[in-house]
């Protein structure tokens, strides 16, 4: 079997797991809390993507590593990162809100687009060095919480969801 192969199933077994933590442990201590502070820890956690600024290093990654990719990758890491700092700066203001959707599009938009990138780049796993484990573990986590980032986002807060539910029972 192809070394990549194992590469692909590394990322689904990583999503899978993911996807078990988000809906056994993450999701329960978020889906009661308002709005600003169920995007908190998620936005911190984001704001880890700095990470991915080690692509840009020699001897972490392979000199094979295509420098258009790697620069792709980190750049577009670290605006994430700076947009969900921002945004938990801003997040008991009405603009902490615009700013997360922004975070939120433009983070969602940067990992797809480095699974793009790497796919058209034609980077091989091994390519990745000691960055191998942002594409298998980090990347799966990330892409999960910018999907629960978008279901809180679009949601109805949650006392707007009890107040309404208590003027339908008294109609």
């Amino acid at each position: 079997m192809p070394l990549q192969v194992y590469f692909f199933v590394s990322i689904a077994f990583s999503l899978i797991a993911w996807g078990i933590v988000a809906a056994q442990y993450i999701w329960p201590e978020l889906r009661d809390r308002q709005r600003a502070e169920a995007l908190r820890p998620l936005l911190i956690l984001h704001s880890f993507r700095f990470i991915g600024l080690a692509f840009l290093f020699p001897g972490v990654v392979s000199p094979d590593l295509p420098s258009a990719f790697a620069r792709a990758v980190a750049y577009g890491d670290i605006s994430a990162a700076t947009l969900a700092l921002l945004s938990l700066l801003l997040l008991s203001s009405g603009t902490g809100v615009f700013v997360a959707w922004i975070f939120n599009l433009w983070g969602t938009f940067d990992l797809l687009n480095g699974f793009f990138q790497a796919n058209r780049a034609a980077v091989l796993a091994g390519q990745f060095g000691a960055t191998y484990f942002v594409p298998t573990v980090v990347v799966p986590l990330l892409l999960i919480t910018h999907g629960v980032v978008f279901y809180l986002l679009l949601r109805p807060q949650p006392k707007t969801v009890r107040a309404l539910a208590g003027d339908a029972a008294t109609s």
